[in-house]
């Protein structure tokens, strides 16, 4: 049976896209690939390429189910060349040097692009990624360059009144009225990229637990992943430095190279020492999903994952697989919403992240639920005796970016758990969720699974959207629809600092 845990990275990609408009590109001559650099076929010369074309980001509009353009493997990601210079600026003259900084021809880059499943540290320096960034550049930039720059991206701003003893989530109620499948996009708030709260030593001890027993179920990676693994690693520990200097640090030696210092869980990790994800797994309490570009068809792969939070699925059951493989399972995914995902995952520009919620209802509090797992069982009943408290909003809060050096696009993802409980002094969210689970669409909310709460959970929503109306906190003929503070709702800060002591 779907649930919220697999709807949640489902819908992040697979939902209505047709806002971004795709030009149908002249098609290139097959080119077939040895080691890290692709090889024209000999039958043709490199005079017979046109010229391929960006991705571009118009504001268009065209139909969900458009005619595909004549090949994506034709079609390259956004440039990221011309975030070089600004990046080059906080390097040593010799590593400027080496960064070519001149207008590449994206002809040269098809030509040369990096193979599907090389490691870009066995390459040649001529060999390019599918942003048009050389890996002689990329070696040149070194470890921890300015991401902020190479991405236009900004850092974050310090959190110096940050308290991880006391830190709540952003109370995320990410409820819409008609209620129907659209992605609901918002640009990415960059201070909000890795939020964290109280719960962090906890989580992060949980997850470790899990890898240790789970394995390769929720941590795996496959060849030609390296840079991508490392760009994000190195992102994000830059994040957290960034945002929360009171418990984050980056220390670099020539004995030990860089060391990520965390105050929080008094660790300190030697960057080298470890696998990217590893990095990540010991720091970082999100999930994420590393996509990558495949030359030889231009289709993007899941090819490396850190995924403690899914409930139904694991990383092992994903990984390698394409989009469209991935979302087999969703309904209509290939008749309404397959163009839409292909096409916005070759133009997403990498200084334009985004980001949403997804949501669901749970029985206590589950993070990883692998098929079979006991948990499953209260999805196929109702229990009569099951106590209010036990239940739980899961809001899965993700983001969407693509990298600037590699071209990956990483999809990443928070649960988060809040009591239904807490919705009675929340204006307008008992009616809103009430309407969503009586009138949503059929299909929809079976896919979303809430059946097996929802003999618990109506009655007492239907009792605060009442009482809501009488204590004067929402109009008596208010006509429900999505707040305009979604995801929130009226006087959350207010609540959200009170709750933290402020």
């Amino acid at each position: 049976m779907p649930n919220s845990g697999e709807h949640s990275m489902y819908a992040f990609f697979g939902l209505v896209l047709s806002a971004i408009f795709l030009l149908v590109l002249t098609r290139l001559p097959r080119i077939t690939f040895h080691g890290c650099l692709p090889i024209l076929a000999r039958a043709r010369s490199i005079s017979s390429f046109k010229t391929t074309r960006r991705s571009p980001s118009p504001e268009r509009k065209v139909p969900a189910n458009a005619t595909p353009p004549a090949d994506y493997k034709d079609i390259l990601p956004p440039s990221s060349r011309e975030f070089l210079a600004k990046a080059a600026e906080s390097l040593s003259q010799l590593q400027k040097e080496k960064l070519q900084g001149h207008k590449v021809d994206d002809v040269e880059v098809m030509k040369r692009v990096i193979s599907f499943e090389a490691d870009y540290r066995k390459c040649g320096p001529s060999t390019f990624t599918p942003t048009g960034i050389s890996i002689e550049e990329v070696k040149a930039l070194g470890d921890f360059p300015s991401y902020a720059e190479l991405s236009s991206v900004p850092l974050p701003d310090a959190y110096v009144e940050f308290d991880i003893n006391t830190a709540l989530p952003r109370p995320y109620r990410p409820f819409r009225w008609a209620y129907h499948q659209t992605m609901s996009l918002t640009k990415l708030e960059t201070d909000w990229w890795l939020e964290l709260d109280s719960n962090y030593k906890a989580r992060v001890a949980e997850r470790e637990q899990l890898y240790k027993k789970f394995g390769k179920l929720v941590l795996d990676y496959l060849p030609g992943s390296e840079l991508a693994s490392k760009e994000l690693m190195e992102m994000a520990l830059q994040f957290l430095c960034a945002r929360y200097p009171q418990y984050f640090s980056l220390s670099n030696t020539i004995l030990e190279g860089y060391v990520f210092h965390n105050a929080i869980l008094g660790t300190q990790t030697s960057i080298n020492s470890m696998h990217p994800l590893h990095v990540l797994l010991h720091n970082v309490p999100e999930d994420f999903a590393i996509m990558l570009r495949n030359p030889e068809d231009g289709f993007y792969y899941f090819r490396a994952g850190l995924l403690c939070s899914a409930l139904g699925w694991n990383v092992s059951t994903k990984l390698g697989k394409q989009l469209k493989e991935i979302h087999a399972s969703i309904p209509d995914y290939k008749e309404k919403m397959e163009f839409s995902m292909d096409r916005y995952f070759s133009k997403l520009p990498t200084p334009r992240p985004i980001q949403r919620g997804s949501w669901g209802l749970e029985i206590d509090k589950p993070l990883f639920m692998p098929p079979g797992d006991p948990h499953e069982k209260y999805r196929d009943i109702q229990t009569p005796d099951l106590p209010l408290s036990r239940i739980h909003l899961r809001v899965d809060w993700q983001t969407l970016r693509r990298l600037p050096m590699s071209g990956a696009i990483v999809f990443n993802f928070k649960a988060l758990f809040t009591p239904v409980e807490d919705f009675r002094e929340e204006a307008y969210i008992p009616a809103l969720l009430r309407k969503i689970l009586t009138e949503g669409k059929e299909s929809l909310m079976k896919y979303k699974s809430t059946w097996h709460v929802e003999h618990v959970v109506l009655p007492k929503l239907g009792e605060w959207e009442k009482e809501q109306v009488e204590k004067g906190m929402v109009e008596d003929d208010w006509n429900v629809q999505t707040l305009d503070e979604s995801p929130w709702f009226p006087g959350w800060e207010d609540k959200w600092h009170r709750r933290q002591g402020f």
